[in-house]
């Protein structure tokens, strides 16, 4: 069963199934949102777009491109500068999290990966010509990153970025 596991957080494949609308809005989950030139997304890496009042994060990783919902669905943070997942591992192609625990099950008991089922809001990636393209994924279930893409999340996100820009930066050596 690990083996499975890890299998699937390796996929490479850009799936859009998973979508919901937010607070009740329906999102346009049909059109292509152009969002860039190939050869520039894959210098940057990580790109953030704003498709239909969402943030996009598009990812480029291991040959293949990626849409998500731009903020980490248990805290808000952005995922762009920082590792997705810290302490959980999400698969980009599908938005399932990850986490490392111990399956008590087999003796002696032994450190293996479990699903918390999908986390993280995936979209579709299309490529045409060297031009990429994003579509909203349509799925109308709930998805945990769904929060920090409505009001609520979005009042949460700005009161921690203003805490944050209140923190002075100190220095570790001293």
């Amino acid at each position: 069963m690990e083996d499975n596991l890890l299998q699937t957080f390796k996929v490479a494949v850009v799936p859009a199934r998973f979508t919901e609308p937010m607070e009740g809005k329906q999102q346009s989950s049909g059109d292509l949102h152009f969002v860039g030139r190939r050869d520039e997304l894959i210098e940057a890496k990580r790109s953030c777009r704003t498709i239909d009042d969402r943030d996009i994060l598009i990812v480029y990783h291991q040959g293949a491109f990626y849409a998500m919902d731009s903020y980490c669905y248990h805290a808000g943070g952005k995922l762009q500068n920082g590792d997705i997942e810290h302490k959980y591992k999400i698969s980009l192609a599908e938005g399932e999290g990850f986490y490392k625990g111990t399956d008590t099950r087999k003796k002696p008991p032994v450190r293996t990966w479990f699903s918390k089922g999908v986390k993280q809001r995936t979209h579709t990636v299309t490529e045409t010509n060297g031009e990429i393209y994003v579509r909203l994924s349509g799925h109308a279930g709930w998805i945990d990153s769904d929060y920090y893409q409505g009001e609520l999340g979005k009042e949460q996100r700005a009161k921690a970025d203003a805490t944050e820009e209140e923190t002075p930066e100190t220095d570790s050596d001293e």
